[in-house]
């Protein structure tokens, strides 16, 4: 359906990839991975047409509608909801917009209106045999999360997370024959990212899809391309297959040039050995043609680097963790939380789960008493030490200081070493560590936040949407920095594999205000839910 022809992207002297020649196949689901900076954004809008800057080809079927997620939030201000969705297919929106405009103010006596109406109604019916496209439109925004209410309402009412869902929607609704999605599970709840999954495995022809969430991964794509090297490699399976796959390869590359110094080490002593020596010079020769032939390729090293993330209290808590004690908090009409007692022991890590918009970051700014709840209280252990990831953490780190000046600020008696060390472990150099605050990314100013969070060596964490704009490498990392936490953790996050690496108690916030409470962990939890055992507070 798709392939590429010696593929090469520069960035002034620095090669991002060359001489990619991959054929990709209808019926199978690309997982675009590798690390940020590697080029997987400039590979996919290459492929998308998006991107005209590059050497080589690209090659799409005869007559295949491709489809690109939108990254354009304010795109459609001024379009209703239902309609930024069908522009998703132009020809079918035109063809749609032009007959409603001649059924209004159209002379029907006129033979010339009459012949375009019937050619407007034939395209209509080509791209939509059935009529029925407001019916699916509905179904797909529906099932991303904008109610039936909102459909017709100006893009401009939605807020940003809503609007990139109605992105979503357009680029699925027209069921194009190449999809490519950069990141579709932003802003969905797990409900909705469930969905997608089932409407992604579903799809009938070729998908490339950018994604750092693990399980979404596992569940779609049934290959992976890897960005690294300066190359595009292709492995059969799912992230987890590749993952086992590329440790292999590295291991056995890693045997391969260890044999091989080990060969050539050898074939020089035996060189210097003999080579003086009139009986043996005749071997001596043989030996030093076979090193002469001998070729040590050394291992490339991958573009992805691992944080090191750890987090350790420097205080140990007492018998007293956290109690929220029937917590409400209403805005004019609306109950966001409602009766909610909540008692937290020492070393319970929580994960905090719920759909969009039933209360979440608002009961974490709560117990960090950032807001004042209508009723209720919470009380804090008199041992807790807590640290806060707020979900807002790329508007929060502003300035235009140093990244360690910023970092400093918040500890100016700590010593130099442990700072710098901190900015070190989330993978900042010591050269980047003197970088503006102002010029780095949101990925960037996410792990500056990690950083600090183990700059204060806080026993009770409180985390909200933390793996935002985290790379793979750095999810990973933070999974196993909270799993080896030997504090308290509330963490709010979509993240399904981020959950399970930690969390040992599961709370879900239902839209009506109530809650579950599970004890166990979020495989144990997804598994109780499904067989319908568990019970509402």
């Amino acid at each position: 359906m798709l392939k590429t022809i010696k593929l090469t992207k520069r960035f002034g002297n620095r090669i991002l990839f060359e001489n990619i020649n991959i054929k990709l196949d209808r019926h199978k689901r690309y997982g675009l991975i590798g690390a940020n900076g590697a080029g997987k954004t400039t590979f996919l809008n290459i492929l998308s047409g998006e991107n005209k800057e590059y050497e080589g080809d690209i090659i799409i079927g005869s007559g295949l509608k491709v489809g690109t997620l939108g990254q354009n939030q304010f795109a459609y201000e001024n379009y209703t909801i239902m309609d930024a969705v069908l522009f998703g297919n132009k020809r079918l929106y035109d063809a749609v917009k032009e007959k409603e405009k001649l059924y209004e103010t159209g002379d029907f006596e006129d033979d010339a209106v009459n012949n375009r109406l019937a050619e407007l109604e034939m395209i209509s019916v080509e791209e939509d045999p059935t009529y029925e496209y407001e019916i699916n439109i509905a179904k797909v925004l529906e099932n991303v999360g904008i109610g039936s209410e909102h459909h017709y309402d100006l893009m401009s009412s939605l807020k940003s997370s809503d609007k990139f869902k109605v992105l979503l929607a357009q680029v699925l609704f027209p069921k194009p024959d190449i999809l490519f999605l950069d990141e579709p599970t932003n802003n969905l709840d797990m409900e909705s990212i469930a969905w997608l999954e089932n409407e992604l495995q579903r799809h009938e022809g070729t998908l490339v899809v950018i994604s750092h969430d693990r399980h979404f991964l596992n569940s779609v794509v049934t290959h992976i391309l890897d960005v690294d090297y300066q190359k595009i490699r292709e492995f059969t399976g799912t992230y987890d297959d590749w993952y086992l796959a590329a440790n292999v390869i590295a291991s056995q590359m890693e045997a391969d040039n260890a044999k091989k110094v080990k060969e050539k080490e050898d074939l020089e002593a035996f060189v210097r050995r003999f080579s003086a020596n009139a009986s043996k010079a005749k071997q001596a020769t043989s030996r030093q043609k076979q090193l002469d032939k001998l070729t040590i390729e050394d291992i490339k090293p991958s573009s992805r680097r691992d944080p090191s993330i750890v987090f350790k209290a420097k205080r140990q808590m007492g018998d007293e963790a956290l109690v929220v004690e029937n917590i409400s908090l209403s805005y004019g009409d609306l109950d966001v939380l409602k009766d909610m007692t909540i008692r937290i022991e020492p070393g319970e890590k929580i994960a905090l789960i719920g759909g969009n918009g039933v209360g979440k970051t608002t009961l974490c700014k709560v117990i960090m008493e950032e807001i004042k709840p209508s009723s209720g209280t919470v009380q804090w252990g008199a041992t807790v030490e807590q640290s806060y990831f707020p979900q807002d953490t790329a508007d929060q780190i502003s300035g235009d200081g140093t990244l360690y000046e910023w970092l400093r600020g918040y500890d100016p008696k700590r010593d130099i070493s442990e700072i710098r060390n901190c900015l070190g472990r989330m993978l900042f150099s010591g050269e980047q560590q003197e970088k503006s605050v102002e010029k780095i990314s949101g990925g960037e100013k996410h792990r500056m936040m990690l950083s600090k969070l183990m700059l204060e060596q806080g026993n009770f964490l409180v985390l909200d949407e933390p793996s935002n704009h985290l790379d793979l490498e750095a999810i990973v990392a933070l999974g196993e920095g909270l799993f080896n936490f030997e504090g308290n953790v509330i963490c709010v996050s979509h993240d399904r594999e981020l959950l399970d690496a930690f969390a040992n108690r599961i709370i879900e916030i239902m839209p009506d205000g109530r809650y579950i409470d599970f004890k166990g962990t979020y495989e144990e939890y997804a598994e109780a839910k499904h067989a319908g055992t568990l019970d509402y507070v």
